[in-house]
């Protein structure tokens, strides 16, 4: 399909005007160093329940003003950027159990149309390269019509590539991938089941994933992008990919070990349009996980990983 090997690295928000902080600057500068060629924006709605038809803002919502700041900060670092808006819910939930009652689905899309076509004018006046339609929606994603109504609306108003990222247990089911141009996953599957980071190992696990997403990418003649894929720096990571409080036990080197196995595995699939990994970085003040244990590559093994992949000598 000669799709392009995608070098990307996500840097999601969690206020209001992360993307304006001082340290916008310097996450973006670092992305950049590392070889990657993109970076993905994720600025975050919510709904109050899985059953909730009414999506709005909070105060850890990137505003338009932040997201226009380092969209312009990306640019000039030459850096394309794909934006990708989320829909959370409260807690822990997963977005995935976001269904509302059948008699209030149509309301429920008449808000999600006007949340997504919100950002398909924003990456149309600030020149993003890359806008996903949604992420991880599976309780939806099944319901063809919709979203076609819903693609319509974005491709009326942005006029580059777009993507829906589905979950990496979804796929499948999505209804509408005819009408966008890749196929997202976002890529946690399980690759082992103990902690290792024996590279080998994991790209046999890999082998039997990327060879079905190739026959599916073939079948549906599209590209797949991983929309998301990351590791947690703690030991046993590669057990379960989505999750980002398996221990406290550091585990830098298996992190690592993951980065190079998918990389490895994915390398030259013709099908295969490239990564973006989750996640750079958190704000300060704001992380959930301690930097050492956390998703983010930054100043570890696997960002090395990356160098190497990314920026061969």
């Amino acid at each position: 399909m000669g799709a392009e090997e995608r070098r990307g690295i996500a840097l999601p928000s969690w206020n209001t005007d992360d993307y304006a902080s001082p340290a916008a600057r310097s996450y973006v500068q670092a992305i950049a160093k590392t070889g990657a060629r993109w970076i993905q924006l994720n600025p975050t709605w919510y709904q109050d329940s899985p059953q909730s038809t009414d999506l709005h803002t909070t105060e850890e919502t990137a505003s338009h003003a932040s997201l226009r700041h380092i969209i312009g900060l990306a640019r000039r670092a030459g850096l394309k950027v794909m934006l990708k808006p989320h829909v959370n819910l409260p807690g822990d939930q997963d977005r995935s159990a976001i269904r509302p009652r059948k008699d209030d689905r149509a309301r429920w899309y008449a808000s999600y149309t006007r949340f997504i076509v919100r950002y398909a004018d924003l990456a149309r006046e600030t020149g993003v390269a890359e806008l996903a339609v949604g992420t991880e929606l599976a309780g939806m994603s099944g319901d063809r019509a919709d979203w076609l109504a819903v693609v319509r609306s974005v491709r009326a108003r942005f006029g580059g590539p777009l993507v829906y990222a589905a979950n990496y247990d979804e796929f499948e089911d999505v209804a509408f991938w005819d009408a966008v141009d890749l196929i997202g996953i976002d890529a946690y599957w399980p690759l082992a089941p103990h902690a290792t980071t024996d590279v080998a190992a994991l790209r046999r696990a890999w082998q039997p994933i990327l060879d079905k997403v190739g026959r599916f990418a073939a079948e549906r003649r599209r590209p797949v992008l991983f929309t998301e894929a990351g590791y947690v720096s703690q030991r046993g990571t590669t057990t379960e990919p989505y999750a980002w409080d398996l221990s406290k036990s550091n585990g830098n080197a298996e992190q690592a070990a993951a980065y190079e196995a998918l990389l490895a595995s994915c390398a030259g699939r013709p099908w295969w349009a490239g990564v973006h990994w989750w996640m750079w970085d958190d704000w300060p003040d704001a992380a959930e996980t301690p930097p050492d244990l956390s998703y983010s590559p930054h100043g570890k093994p696997a960002e090395q990983v990356l160098r190497r992949w990314w920026r061969p000598s």
